[in-house]
Parts: structure tokens; sequence; C-alpha cells
């Protein structure tokens, strides 16, 4: 199992125009994250969708928000162990501001499924997907590395499985890391 772990200010996923996922900064994670109160830039916050709107008193506001998007790619054979793994270390690593974790702050995830992270080009101009798990055996693995991360008081959301999406977001850093398991 790969998961390449983007830390975001925001994160979208569209099916057909439509939103499925998105990173969700809400007050209670604010509050978890130590962020309750007025921000020192004003008010001034990025929301979902790279805007950054003003608000008059700035209460309840963080400076900087972060959350994480995570690519997510299943590999023929994965299974339990690979899922706790790569969970435990989504919620875990101390990736965030003031070296902590998603789970220290709250902060949110979303999880997007990409077989494309198994593309073997080592040989000829096409990738080879004969190492991504067929669709059948990775979306039960993506699943269980969503509810583990909820069970662990995480918001987290998804794009579709198996379907055409669009994604963007907004890197944080810029700040990527690779876990393999």
């Amino acid at each position: 199992m790969r998961a390449v772990i983007q830390r975001a200010t925001s994160g979208e996923v569209r099916v057909e125009g439509r939103v499925v996922g998105r990173l969700v900064f809400d007050p209670v994670d604010e509050a978890r994250a130590g962020c309750a109160g007025p921000a020192s830039s004003g008010g001034v916050v990025t929301t979902p969708g790279g805007q950054n709107p003003a608000t008059p008193s700035g209460e309840g506001m963080c400076e900087a928000r972060q959350g994480l998007v995570v690519l997510l790619g299943v590999q023929r054979g994965d299974g339990p162990a690979q899922v706790a793994t790569v969970a435990r270390k989504v919620a875990e690593l101390r990736i965030l501001d003031e070296e902590r974790s998603a789970l220290d702050v709250g902060a949110p995830v979303l999880v997007i499924s990409q077989f494309t992270l198994y593309g073997d080009t080592r040989k000829g101009r096409r990738p080879s997907w004969a190492h991504a798990a067929p669709g059948e055996e990775a979306e039960p693995l993506v699943e269980a590395v969503v509810a583990d991360l909820r069970s662990r008081g995480l918001h987290v959301e998804t794009g579709q499985f198996g379907a055409m999406m669009e994604v963007s977001l907004v890197n944080d850093g810029p700040f990527t890391v690779l876990v393999e398991a």
C-alpha cells in the first residue's frame, strides 16, 4: 500500500462537476487545534476553494489551517497489516506546523483512491498496472483505512472510488511525503 500525503490548506474532489469530498475546517477542529480567539492576521483565513474571506471579529478562526490530502494506492496482496500501518502513519506523522500530527490537532483528512501510484514505467511508453490491486480487492481496503482514521476521531472525507475525479488542492509548504506499507 502506498500513500502520498500532502499537507494542504484546501482540497476538493469533484465527479462530473459535483463536489464529493473536501477538506472541512470547522470550529470544533479549530478549538482542538488551539485556534479559538482572534487570529493575528485580522481574521483572514484560507477556506476550501482557496478563497480568503475576512471576518469582522476573527473569532474562532485560525491564522493558518492545515489538513491532509491522501492519495492512496493499493497493491495486490495488501491486507489488514498495510491498512493499520498506513492509517497510523496518516494520523500520527508529525508533519503539520510545530511538528504536530493530524491526530494532535484534529486536522481534517481527504482520502482519494489512486491506483496509478502502482504504475510501472520501467519498460516502454505505457505504464503497466499489473501491481495495482483490482477494484474489488482495493475498494474494501481503502474503506478500511478511512474507517480506521474515523475511529481515531478524525474528520475524513473521500473521493469516489473508481470514478474519474478532478482533484484540486493548495499544498502547504509545499509538503508531500510518501508512506509505503
